[in-house]
């Protein structure tokens, strides 16, 4: 059988909740409101689908640069360029530095 190369390909153990962290997240995350250039963490949450990051982002620190519909684009720097993404707030936490 040829293999899967799909966008969640290799993801087993990176996109899989820990037992006690298991079900529906909670609606302050959804409700969170973040302001443009603030700093969050890529976190991609597995049970929600929609507006998921790829899984190189995953665990990333970006910069919100807009407000899209229900999504924010982040600005993620990876190498020597900068990339933009669209996600979802699901998918995203704010950044404590410290």
């Amino acid at each position: 059988m040829k293999k899967s190369k799909g966008y969640r390909a290799k993801t087993r153990s990176l996109l899989r909740r820990k037992p006690r962290e298991r079900g529906k997240s909670g609606l302050s995350k959804i409700l969170h409101d973040y302001q443009k250039g603030e700093k969050v963490l890529i976190k991609t949450d597995p049970s929600v689908h929609k507006g998921m990051p790829h899984r190189r982002y995953h665990g990333e620190i970006g910069v919100i640069s807009d407000k899209r519909g229900k999504s924010y684009v982040i600005s993620v720097k990876q190498g020597n360029a900068v990339k933009e993404i669209i996600v979802r707030p699901e998918h995203i936490n704010p950044y404590q530095e410290g």
